[in-house]
């Protein structure tokens, strides 16, 4: 049983899921911040606000809704990055916010 609960807490702390890359956005170009979400599946990327001076945002960006909950959509924002203050990426939804409409997207990067 000791040996069981030992190769339990290995597998766990040495599985790759739990670990995932954080970088800041506006020391990326558009294209190399969407190649890393790509690459990687999801991503936490982090930048300044726009609104209040001094704090810092982060969100977790993802390839497409197999990344997200299952009551969670990908869905298309924008974060500011080195060449592009608009780059477009993807980020989960809670499917509640579709307003009734039966269709779910399927956005994919």
């Amino acid at each position: 049983m000791r040996k069981l609960a030992l190769f339990t807490a290995f597998v766990v702390a040495a599985s790759p899921a739990l670990a995932i890359s954080r970088y800041n956005s506006q020391a990326m170009t558009c294209q190399k911040a969407r190649t890393a979400i790509h690459n990687e599946g999801a991503v936490i990327l982090r930048y300044p606000s726009k609104r209040v001076a001094g704090m810092t945002l982060y969100d977790r960006y993802i390839r497409n809704s197999r990344f997200c909950d299952a009551n969670q959509y990908a869905e298309w924002t924008r974060i500011p990055t080195k060449d592009n203050p608009n780059c477009p990426v993807l980020n989960c939804q809670n499917i509640d916010n579709l307003d009734g409409t039966f269709i779910i997207p399927d956005n994919s990067l």
